[in-house]
């Protein structure tokens, strides 16, 4: 009864997390000045939370040592992207590869795919590029790029360790359900995220 009242409170969480303002993380230009924007922009728009979530999500269904490597990864390989976005490196289709990272991240979780460790890492590293460049170049001249780099890495770390949390649900049946449905409610968003990119 405890394990199953549990698991709702866990459904209720990633109902709200999918329900969450569907504002484009993109349209800040010339307002990302500092730690505190840094930390505010990955959750101002739903496109990113949902990647940074399923991330979480995927390690907690595949267990140690993915739980922990990629959320690792994606922060590691995001500051990459974000440095690329920050010096005006063009990177072309990074709203596609963002809207990509959500159908096929969430793809994997309703799954519950279990590739070999080194390709889910890939992976998670690759749609990294596109997260950190979308995020690298929403600075503005003459701010600081340490601190608004840090402060997105630190917020998206924070988002994977949301999903890990949520994760814990893995454990049961009910909670196994739950997260495979929220991973097919991530990947119908990255439809809908992928049609207003190519639109």
């Amino acid at each position: 009864m405890r394990s199953r009242s549990f698991a709702q409170a866990a459904l209720a969480l990633i109902v709200l997390s999918l329900a969450a303002t569907p504002a484009c993380a993109h349209v800040e230009r010339g307002q990302a000045a500092g730690f505190l924007a840094g930390l505010h922009h990955p959750i101002s728009g739903l496109d990113h939370v949902l990647a940074m979530v399923s991330v979480g999500l995927w390690g907690a269904q595949l267990g140690p040592p993915a739980v922990w490597l990629l959320p690792v990864t994606f922060p590691m390989v995001m500051a990459i992207g974000g440095f690329i976005g920050l010096i005006g490196v063009p990177l072309p289709g990074v709203e596609v590869g963002i809207a990509l990272s959500a159908i096929l991240l969430g793809f994997v979780v309703a799954r519950e795919a279990r590739p070999p460790l080194g390709l889910a890492a890939a992976l998670v590293g690759i749609f990294a590029i596109f997260h950190g460049h979308a995020h690298g170049t929403e600075l503005p001249p003459g701010q600081s790029g340490l601190t608004y780099s840090i402060g997105f890495v630190i917020a998206t770390g924070l988002l994977h360790v949301t999903g890990i949390t949520i994760g814990l649900v893995h454990r049961w049946r009910a909670g196994r359900i739950a997260i495979r449905v929220a991973g097919g409610l991530v990947a119908a968003s990255g439809l809908v995220f992928l049609w207003r990119a190519v639109a």
